[in-house]
């Protein structure tokens, strides 16, 4: 198994399927994730795909899309 940690080169992460949502623009300002587990996702900024990947607790992540989904940040938008 490779050596994934927090901050690795996206390049890195053998075997990752990157996805975005399909609500993306044309602006090319997403995020992409892919689960490297059952256990773990990471996320990448879709302008820098060579760039930095940060990997989160896959229970991390769905309890952040449960909030944005709630509107939990809503006030951050404007």
């Amino acid at each position: 198994m490779q050596d994934i940690y927090n901050g690795i080169c996206a390049t890195r992460l053998d075997g990752a399927v990157w996805r975005k949502s399909e609500r993306s623009n044309s602006q090319g300002a997403c995020v992409e994730l892919a689960r490297l587990d059952s256990a773990t996702v990471a996320m990448r900024n879709s302008r820098d795909p060579k760039g930095t990947a940060l990997i989160y607790p896959a229970d991390a992540v769905r309890a952040m899309v449960s909030a944005l989904r709630a509107g939990d940040f809503d006030d951050l938008l404007g």
